[in-house]
């Protein structure tokens, strides 16, 4: 199985940005951790705070049979681009958010990747990675 996390803007400050909201650890830690828990699952990390860059990696990883961990940061509430994007390679994608975005301001409250997602994960920290791939896991089982 194979896993692409695909991490939008700001993301790549994880573990210094607000840690009080996006959690102290680095996403290279996430990602060792995700690879620990799930040896036999194939995880690639892809982080771009430019829009176009996320719509390449959603189409070249998604004409390779990855499943998706989407966390599009800002464009999540914003991105037409991406939703299409995500849309049109028909894309099999968990929706992620480190925070509880409905807790916070209202604009973060729409989200155009939503209604596409097998799912959305949010508000769990850095574990909601952690609960997007058992999914997906669980989902890729289920498909066979």
């Amino acid at each position: 199985m194979k896993i692409c996390i695909v991490n939008g803007p700001n993301l790549n400050l994880l573990g210094t940005r607000e840690p009080s909201i996006y959690g102290s650890q680095s996403m290279e830690l996430v990602l060792a951790s995700l690879q620990a828990a799930f040896p036999n699952v194939e995880f690639k990390l892809l982080q771009s705070n430019l829009e176009g860059e996320l719509i390449n990696f959603i189409h070249e990883y998604s004409s390779q049979g990855y499943l998706f961990i989407i966390n599009a940061g800002g464009y999540s509430h914003t991105s037409v681009a991406l939703a299409d994007a995500v849309k049109a390679v028909n894309a099999r994608f968990v929706e992620v958010h480190i925070s509880n975005i409905y807790s916070r301001e209202s604009f973060r409250h729409t989200l155009l990747l939503a209604p596409h997602a097998l799912g959305i994960i949010t508000g769990f920290g850095l574990n909601s990675y952690r609960l997007a791939a058992e999914y997906l896991l669980r989902f890729y089982q289920e498909e066979k």
